[in-house]
Order: C-alpha cells, then sequence, then structure tokens
C-alpha cells in the first residue's frame, strides 16, 4: 500500500505488453506503475507490493480476467485490494461480469485516458474519505461536506447552473469551527493523501485562510466568507486539462497561458452565482496578483490590491510550496517562508506575510 506522502501504486495485469507500456505511459507522471503478464506473475508480485489499484484486462490468465479478479478475491493476503476490470463489450455486460468478478470498477475498452484517471481517482479517493468517519463530528462534516461541494462544482459548471452559496457557506461552517476551536490539524491530515490536488489544495488554504482571519481579528460571518473564498479560489482548475494541471515537468508559454486561464474560469463561474459575496470573487480574481504588478490576470500592483487578496496570494503560495505533488515532494514550512520572505519580497504583502509567520507559529503546524 502507498506509504503517506508518496505517490499510489497502479499494477497493470494484461498479457499485451504494448498494452501495459500505454497504460504505463499515461500513468507514470501521476503514478507508481508495475506490470504484469498474467496472474501466476502477479499474484506473489502484488502479494508482496500490495499495490492500491489492481488494473486488470479481461483477457489476463489463467482463464481469463475476471476468473484472476475471483481468485484474488478469494485470496485472504489479497482480497481487500481495489480492482478495476478492463473489457471489451457493452456497458452493462462488462459492469455486471466486473461485479460478479468482485471488482470495485470497470472501463469498457476503448477508453480515454481521462475515463482512466477519473476511475483510479475516485477509487483512490474513496479509501482516504472512508477515513474521515473516524474523525471527531466536526472535522468529519467539515471534509465530507466540502468534499461534496468540490464534486458538485464541476457538475455545475458543465451545465451552467448556478451554485447556492448557502451550501458552500454551510460546508464551510465546520472548518471555520474547527479553527477556532484550535482543533484543524486532522483536516490538513485528512486531505494530505487526496488524490484530487484541486480539493486537496483549497482545503489547505481555505483552512489557512481561515485561521489567518482568525488572527487578524476577522470572526464570524467575515470568517466564514473568507473559508469559501480560499474554497472556490481554483475552482476553473476543472476546466484545465489533466496533462497541464499535473505535467510533471516546467509548463511551456502556451501551457502556462492555459493554466493562467483558470482565473477567467473561476470568475465566470463565480458571476453566474448571483448570491456569491463580493469578497470571494476578489479573492479568486487577485490571489496569483503581485505587489510590483507582474502577477496575473490584469497585472494590478500596489494599493489596487484588496487585503483579503493579499492575505489569499500569500497562503495560496505557501501552500503550493509545501503541499506534495506529483513532480515534488512537499517543502518543509520553515524554508518555504523564508523562501517567501527572501525571494518573493516585490510579489507578497511583507506586512501580511509577517503576520501569517507569527500565526503559523502559534498554532504548530
Amino acid at each position: 500500500m502507498a506509504v503517506a506522502g508518496k505517490l499510489a501504486l497502479v499494477a497493470i495485469v494484461d498479457p499485451n505488453e504494448a498494452h501495459r507500456q500505454q497504460i504505463g505511459t499515461a500513468l507514470m507522471s501521476l503514478y507508481r506503475v508495475q506490470g504484469y503478464s498474467d496472474g501466476n506473475h502477479a499474484q506473489p508480485g502484488i502479494k508482496v507490493a500490495q499495490p492500491d489499484i489492481l488494473l486488470i484486462d479481461d483477457a489476463a490468465g489463467p482463464g481469463d480476467g475476471f476468473a484472476l479478479a475471483k481468485t484474488i478475491r478469494r485470496n485472504s493476503a489479497l482480497a481487500a485490494m481495489p480492482i478495476i476490470m478492463v473489457a471489451r463489450g457493452s456497458e452493462e455486460k462488462v459492469r455486471q461480469a466486473s461485479q460478479a468478478a468482485g471488482a470495485d470498477g470497470y472501463l469498457t475498452k476503448p477508453y480515454r485516458r481521462s475515463a482512466l484517471l477519473k476511475c483510479i481517482t475516485g477509487m483512490l479517493n474513496k479509501k482516504v474519505e472512508e477515513k474521515w468517519d473516524n474523525l471527531p463530528e466536526t472535522q468529519k462534516k467539515a471534509l465530507k461536506g466540502t468534499v461534496e461541494i468540490f464534486n458538485n462544482i464541476s457538475d455545475v459548471i458543465a451545465t451552467g447552473e448556478p451554485l447556492p452559496f448557502g451550501m458552500v457557506s454551510d460546508a464551510c461552517s465546520p472548518l471555520v469551527d474547527a479553527v477556532n476551536n484550535n482543533d484543524f490539524k486532522s483536516i490538513l491530515n485528512g486531505v494530505k493523501d487526496h488524490d484530487n490536488y484541486s480539493y486537496a489544495h483549497s482545503m489547505r488554504v481555505a483552512t489557512l485562510l481561515s485561521l489567518f482571519g482568525h488572527a487578524a481579528g476577522i470572526h464570524g460571518k467575515d470568517q466564514q466568507v473568507l473559508a469559501s473564498g480560499g474554497l472556490l479560489h481554483d475552482a476553473g482548475k476543472i476546466s484545465i486539462p489533466h496533462e497541464v494541471l499535473n505535467k510533471p515537468g516546467r509548463l511551456d508559454e502556451a501551457e502556462f497561458a492555459v493554466m493562467r486561464s483558470h482565473v477567467t474560469h473561476t470568475i465566470s463561474f463565480l458571476e453566474a452565482c448571483s448570491d456569491i459575496p463580493k469578497p470571494v470573487t476578489i479573492i479568486a480574481a487577485q490571489h496569483h496578483e503581485k505587489i510590483d504588478g507582474t502577477g496575473y490576470p490584469n497585472g494590478l500592483k500596489g494599493s489596487d490590491l484588496n487585503e483579503l487578496a493579499r492575505m489569499a496570494a500569500i497562503v495560496d503560495v505557501f501552500s503550493a510550496l509545501t503541499d506534495r505533488r506529483v513532480y515534488k515532494p512537499p517543502m518543509d514550512p520553515e524554508v518555504a517562508l523564508a523562501l517567501m520572505s527572501d525571494q518573493m519580497r516585490s510579489h507578497l504583502d511583507q506586512h501580511f506575510l509577517a503576520l501569517f509567520k507569527v500565526m503559523l507559529l502559534d498554532a504548530v503546524l
């Protein structure tokens, strides 16, 4: 099984070497990958490696892939391993056969890379989210409520329907309660290994921005708005292609232009929601702006930058630096703060950065 902070391991059982290589190439920037030609090779290997996801092709022997899945389910050392079946046939036929074999999910051939990633991500996140049930009620509600909101965002963006702000505010209410009671660390730990990076990052920003607001004397509904702004600040990233959002190397000029467009997508989404408070939109619109005017999307500088957006920019940068990504390990908080002070003096509000440092010391993250 994956160790906390490490990339998840996906094992592929497929007799076609070219298929294994294609799937491995599609996944290698996001996950660790192991390949096996059949069940006889796979079973001893996965017993040792304990992969987080097992992807079985229906042609995998002995017998076929469905028989292999049943065999794995009968093995006490492997029975709990999440299995995704990959098969050719009608949706209903593959679904029924996969279910009968004890698989947790399925893909029908041919399938897109995006469908494969969605299936794997959903299964990994289910494992993470099930652990939330063991948390105290406030922390559990904070995580379950916000992930439900985040899952709904893609649907409302696709349909053009507005997202009622009351739902967002209600979901963030337990988060604010946990922050005010200085009992929020289990929330941050709860999203650490979540496979939806945009959600995990947004939840960290929402938590730390709420904490920052609390330290700065922002309370009540205003603090809840601040937390909501953190949760929604990157909502437009849902519109960014997976290969750009999770590219392991440096983005080229065209890719960076696509990445920057997430701000415009976020604003369009928020403006379609008539009851979204103005501060939430401001946080989304300005959190990539910089004090010296070199930020985006509008190159605002100095006094043109809203104070809440200045706070959000600090939290966003700190979270990005200390987040684990597919292309980098998390940076130590002290190293991140030093970098923000030394190399980003012209980008970030140094007065708020000093307050943020004191807040983190008090919080002992």
